[in-house]
């Protein structure tokens, strides 16, 4: 059972039905979460402008992937597991992978470097030292890339916490 309520560009207020009429206009509708953080126009706007934001993201989508699938299955998020599961499968993960991800690692030492890296920034980010980021560095990763680690990271908490606060998951939703 979800414990917010959907709104709709008829039933919300103020920026947020301006920003749902918008999202329908130029996609037709809109997914549960989207319609349901409208109660609040600042987390839906942050997200929206965080989302944008890192479609512009050095780092590979099919290591972001990868990376959600790790987040999201540390905070528990059933709905974003499934839906980041979905995409890198779309991108061509194979089944293991996508386990390894789950896993919080990967077969190639370079992404299972970078993953390792995602995971201290959600979980324990004050551990952070500067030898922690020397082996992404020396898998070739440069600074953009490792800073994009943190906008992956915070987007995955965003929509994560957001879902479970909610009570979002794949069975009271069509979708993320």
């Amino acid at each position: 059972m979800t414990r917010l309520n959907r709104l709709t560009p008829e039933t919300a207020v103020g920026a947020s039905r301006d920003l749902l009429a918008d999202l329908v206009s130029r996609h037709g509708r809109v997914g549960d979460m989207v319609s349901t953080m409208a109660h609040s126009p600042a987390v839906l706007g942050g997200y929206l402008q965080l989302g944008r934001a890192m479609r512009r993201a050095r780092l590979d989508r099919r290591i972001s992937e990868r990376i959600s699938i790790a987040v999201q299955t540390h905070q528990g998020c059933a709905l974003c597991l499934d839906a980041h599961i979905d995409a890198a499968r779309s991108l061509g993960l194979d089944e293991e992978e996508i386990e390894r991800a789950r896993a919080g690692t990967s077969a190639d030492p370079a992404i299972a470097a970078i993953i390792a890296l995602a995971l201290q920034v959600h979980r324990e980010p004050s551990s952070i030292t500067d030898e922690r980021i020397v082996e992404p560095r020396e898998h070739g990763y440069s600074d953009r890339e490792i800073a994009d680690v943190v906008g992956v990271v915070s987007l995955n908490v965003l929509t994560g916490a957001f879902n479970l606060l909610a009570g979002l998951s794949p069975a009271t939703t069509d979708g993320v």
